[in-house]
């Protein structure tokens, strides 16, 4: 038996006595530092019945870490406390849980993803159905939000002009895809690089991807959509959100289900100018969109994704690194927008 990591016998993983988890030290200030960070080792608790011993495979890195890390109350999940390990979206697979139904080697999906290994009440954690899944890894994308924003009840229609903001992102990625199976004549992406836009226009299907800092984002909406906007799907606020609206059409569906251009700086507030008497005058609806109203929508997500995976008319963006210590930079690179799609980290 090893002091981290497990061994691997007959009957599965046997777990370690020790094992290790990322713990938040102190409010961070404006910027992310590694003394924000401690890496510490534990003693691994048996599960009791009732109860799940969980190994992490992956743990998604997420801008809403970062909101939680200033104590805010400002988001549907309760914020982190310095002292205790991070929480974080991961899936696991079952070493142990006597009581339930669970079998060794199942996956499952659960929040406890900075740290090596997991024991949680069963309800805590669910099912992954690996049949669903060309790579189980996509169980973790982040397009949810995505996909609700512009699938149920028709929210794209065919010949529709969309507009994501932050379309390099693991929401973003997705609503780009979905909006255009859903019928987008036109799709417009705005991002932070050239790069990345590249590989939106030329693997992604945006038909036109504005870059941050190449001039003021609302004549680049303009130029790119004359006749305005149908659909906007905001992650970023602020200035985005402003420009999107200004080219939104008569009768335009804006939906929020971002604000990473505050959550980057650390902010817990994301203000933007909105002229009323445009969205009267217009018939312009905006709506915020959080997926924890939408839970009873989780599992036709998941179905449509999957089979849109299997078909090829998806794809799952993403990034795998090695490594629970990788965890704290990956999520400071993430706020600096130096990935594209959803960014996974291996603990063990």
């Amino acid at each position: 038996m090893t002091a981290t990591g497990g061994t691997t016998s007959a009957l599965g993983t046997v777990p370690p006595d020790i094992h290790r988890e990322i713990r938040l030290v102190a409010r961070p200030g404006a910027r992310l530092r590694p003394g924000d960070f401690e890496t510490v080792r534990v003693p691994l608790r048996r599960p009791v019945a009732g109860e799940v011993l969980v190994r992490n495979v992956l743990l998604r890195i997420g801008a809403a870490t970062r909101t939680l890390m200033t104590g805010a109350d400002v988001l549907p999940m309760s914020p982190f406390e310095p002292g205790r390990a991070l929480r974080g979206t991961a899936l696991g697979e079952v070493v142990t849980a006597p009581g339930t139904v669970l079998r060794p080697g199942e996956l499952v999906r659960h929040d406890h993803g900075w740290q090596e290994y997991a024991v949680l009440p069963v309800d805590a954690v669910r099912r992954v159905d690996a049949g669903l899944w060309p790579d189980p890894a996509a169980c973790l994308s982040q397009g949810f939000a995505g996909w609700l924003a512009v699938t149920p009840g028709s929210v794209v229609r065919p010949g529709d002009t969309v507009l994501v903001t932050g379309a390099a992102g693991g929401v973003g990625v997705i609503a780009g895809q979905f909006a255009r199976l859903h019928g987008a004549r036109r799709l417009i992406g705005t991002t932070g690089s050239h790069w990345k836009a590249d590989l939106l226009r030329r693997e992604l299907g945006f038909d036109a991807v504005l870059v941050r800092g190449d001039g003021p984002i609302a004549e680049q909406v303009r130029v790119s959509a004359p006749d305005g906007v149908n659909v906007l799907v905001d992650t970023v606020g602020g200035e985005q959100f402003e420009a999107g609206l200004a080219a939104a059409r008569r009768g335009a569906r804006c939906v929020v289900v971002g604000a990473v251009g505050r959550q980057a700086a650390g902010g817990t507030r994301a203000e933007a100018t909105v002229d009323t008497l445009a969205l009267l005058s217009r018939g312009i609806s905006v709506i915020g969109l959080s997926t924890t109203d939408h839970q009873a929508s989780a599992a036709r997500w998941e179905k449509e994704f999957g089979a849109a995976l299997r078909a090829g008319t998806v794809r799952f963006p993403h990034v795998r690194l090695s490594g629970l210590d990788r965890a704290p930079g990956a999520l400071t690179d993430l706020l600096a927008g130096r990935y594209l799609g959803t960014v996974l980290v291996e603990p063990t």
